[in-house]
C-alpha cells in the first residue's frame, strides 16, 4: 500500500507544467461555476420566498372567494397596521365600551370592509410581511380550528426573540404537548384550586388593609388600581403556585415587565434571520433578563428540592407538582422544562386576572347601579365576614358581571394558529404555511351574535348560561388551564373589595384600552376609593 501511494505521489509530481496549469484552470473554472450556481440558488430561493410564493398563495386564496388586501412587496400590510395602531393609540377615546376600533383598528377595518362581502362567509385575508393571515371572524369556524384533532393547525412560528417571553406547554405541539398537558393538569383540578382559597384570601386581605391605611381618616383617596391589582395577582401567584410571597417574586415580575416591552418591539420589527445573534444593546438586554429570571427560578427549584430531600413534602402548589412529576422514572421533564412552565404561569397567571379585575373596577365605576347590586349580593351573603367557598360559588350577580366584563374587555384579544399542512376550513382548501387569526375581541363585539346592544354593559346576558360566541379562555383541548384559578381569584377579590369600598372614576382617568400582549388601560386606572363601614350597605338610590 505504501509503495502504491508513493507511486501516485511521484506521478503527480511528474505532471508537466502545462498540464498542471490546465488542471488548475479547470479547478478554478469549476469552483467559479459552483459559486455562480450557489448565488443563483440563493437568489431564486429569496425571490420565491419574498415574491413568487406569496403571489401563488394570494391567487389560490382569492380563487376561493376570500376577500382582503393584496400582497405588498416584503412588508405586506405591516406598515398600514402600525400606522393605524399608532394613530388610534395617540389619544384617548370617549367613555364607552365600543373599544374594537381603538384596540385593533386594522383588523376591525378588515372585518368591516371585507367579511360581509366575502363569498365564503366571515373570512378575509391580510398580509404580515410575506405571510398571508386569514382573519376568521366566525364562531363555528373558530371552534373547528381550536378543536382540531389532526394537528393541521398549530401555534405559528415566531421570532426567536419573542420565544424568550414564554415557552412551556403553550408552545408545544402534538405528543409533547399532550404529555406535558397531562402532567400539569392535576394542579388545576377544582379540588386543588379550592384548596388555594386561604392563600387567595391572605393576599386579598393584605390588599384591603393596605387600601384602608391609604384612605385613613379621609373621606376618599385617589389610587391607580391597575398597579395595585397587578401586585395582588402577583402575590396570589407567588403564594399559591410557588409557596412564596410577593417580596420573593417581586424581582421576577419587574424583569418580566421590562421583557414584555422588548418582546413587543421585536415582534413588530421586520424579521431577518440571524439578527438576534447580533450583540446589540437591546439583544444583550433581552438575553440578560431571560438569564436572570431563569437563575432566580432555578434557585427557587433547588431550594424546594433540598427541602424535599430533608423530609418536607412537595406541597400542593404548582412548583411542588412539577417537581414531583420531574422525579418520576418515566417522565422526560427536565429542570429547564420546569423553569419554562414557571415562566409561563408567572406571566399568564398574573396578567389575565389583574387586567380582568382592573377592567371590572373601571366598568363598575361607569355603572354604579351594578356596583350597588353586586355589593348588596355580597353583603347579604356574608356580611363583613371573609367570603368562604360556598358563598363565592353562590355569587350569581358577581359572576355575571365578571363574565360581561371579560366579554367587553378580553385579556387576550385574539389567538393565532398556523396551517402545518394543506387543510380545509369550512369547505375551503387552505395551503400550508398560512397564518390564522381568531379575533376574540371582534367576535365579542359582533352584533350578529350579541344583538344591537352589543356595546352596552348588560350582565344579565349571562343569566341563562354562556352564549356561543364567547372565547375569553380559548376553546377545545388547548383551553386555558388557569380558567378556574382566575375565576375564583377574581370573584374573591371583587367580593372583598365591594365589602369594604365603593369607587368611582377619577376626573384624571382617560379611557384608552390598548394591548401590550394583554388588554390594559394605556394611562392607568385612577379611581377614587370611599371606605365603607358596617352600616353602609350600598349607595342611596
Amino acid at each position: 500500500m505504501h509503495q502504491s501511494l508513493g507511486l501516485i505521489l511521484v506521478q503527480a509530481c511528474s505532471v508537466p507544467k502545462d498540464k498542471y496549469s490546465k488542471m488548475e484552470s479547470l479547478f478554478f473554472s469549476a469552483l467559479g461555476s459552483s459559486c455562480l450556481l450557489l448565488i443563483l440558488y440563493c437568489v431564486l430561493r429569496t425571490f420565491n420566498s419574498i415574491w413568487w410564493k406569496p403571489k401563488i398563495l394570494e391567487k389560490h386564496l382569492k380563487q376561493q372567494g376570500i376577500g382582503g388586501t393584496s400582497y405588498k412587496f416584503l412588508y405586506g400590510d405591516m406598515k398600514d397596521l402600525k400606522r393605524m395602531m399608532t394613530e388610534a393609540w395617540s389619544k384617548p377615546m370617549a367613555l364607552s365600551h365600543q373599544i374594537a376600533p381603538r384596540v385593533n383598528p386594522f383588523y376591525h377595518q378588515m372585518v368591516q370592509n371585507h367579511v360581509d362581502v366575502c363569498d365564503v362567509g366571515k373570512i378575509s385575508v391580510a398580509w404580515i410581511e410575506t405571510r398571508p393571515r386569514l382573519i376568521v371572524a366566525d364562531p363555528e369556524l373558530m371552534r373547528l380550528i381550536l378543536v382540531d384533532k389532526q394537528g393541521h393547525f398549530q401555534k405559528p412560528p415566531v421570532n426567536p426573540l419573542v420565544d424568550l417571553l414564554t415557552l412551556g406547554v403553550s408552545t408545544l405541539e402534538r405528543q409533547k404537548w399532550a404529555k406535558r398537558r397531562k402532567l400539569i393538569s392535576p394542579a388545576f383540578h377544582h379540588e386543588k384550586i379550592q384548596g388555594m382559597l386561604p392563600a387567595f384570601s391572605d393576599s386579598c386581605y393584605k390588599l384591603i388593609n393596605g387600601w384602608k391605611k391609604l384612605v385613613g381618616s379621609q373621606e376618599s383617596y385617589e389610587l391607580d388600581i391597575a398597579s395595585e391589582l397587578q401586585n395582588l395577582s402577583a402575590d396570589v401567584i407567588a403564594r399559591s403556585a410557588f409557596g412564596s410571597s410577593l417580596e420573593e417574586g417581586k424581582k421576577i415580575f419587574e424583569l418580566r415587565k421590562e421583557q414584555v416591552v422588548l418582546v413587543i418591539e421585536a415582534s413588530q420589527a421586520l424579521y431577518i434571520p440571524g439578527l438576534r445573534f447580533l450583540p446589540t444593546k437591546k439583544n444583550k438586554r433581552r438575553y440578560e433578563i431571560d438569564n436572570e429570571i431563569k437563575c432566580m427560578l432555578r434557585n427557587m427549584i433547588q431550594k424546594k428540592e433540598v427541602a424535599v430531600q430533608n423530609g418536607e413534602p412537595f406541597g400542593d402548589d404548582l412548583l411542588g407538582l412539577l417537581l414531583q412529576c420531574k422525579g418520576e422514572l418515566d417522565n422526560e421533564m427536565t429542570t429547564e422544562d420546569v423553569i419554562e412552565e414557571c415562566k409561563l404561569f408567572y406571566f399568564a397567571g398574573q396578567e389575565t386576572t389583574a387586567n380582568w379585575l382592573t377592567w371590572t373596577i373601571i366598568v363598575l365605576s361607569m355603572h354604579p347601579n351594578w356596583q350597588d347590586k353586586a355589593r348588596e349580593e355580597v353583603l347579604q351573603s356574608c356580611g363583613k365576614n371573609k367570603p368562604d367557598l360556598e358563598t363565592i360559588n353562590h355569587l350569581k350577580i358577581v359572576s355575571m358581571i365578571l363574565q360581561e366584563v371579560i366579554r367587553l374587555y378580553p385579556p387576550v384579544t385574539g389567538q393565532f394558529r398556523h396551517t402545518y399542512r394543506r387543510t380545509n376550513i369550512g369547505g375551503m382548501s387552505i395551503p400550508a404555511d398560512v397564518e390564522i387569526f381568531l379575533p376574540t375581541l371582534l367576535l365579542h363585539h359582533d352584533t350578529r351574535y350579541w344583538g344591537d346592544d352589543v356595546h352596552e354593559f348588560r350582565p344579565e346576558r349571562f343569566s341563562e348560561g354562556v352564549p356561543k360566541a364567547f372565547f375569553p379562555f380559548g376553546w377545545g383541548p388547548r383551553f386555558c388551564l388557569g380558567q378556574s384559578f382566575a375565576m375564583l381569584e377574581a370573584k374573591l377579590a371583587l367580593a372583598m373589595i365591594l365589602q369594604n369600598f365603593s369607587f368611582e372614576l377619577s376626573p384624571s382617568y382617560m379611557h384608552a384600552p390598548y394591548t401590550t400582549i394583554t388588554l390594559q388601560p394605556q394611562h392607568g386606572a385612577p379611581v377614587i376609593l370611599h371606605q365603607l363601614y358596617f352600616s353602609c350597605f350600598c349607595r342611596s338610590e
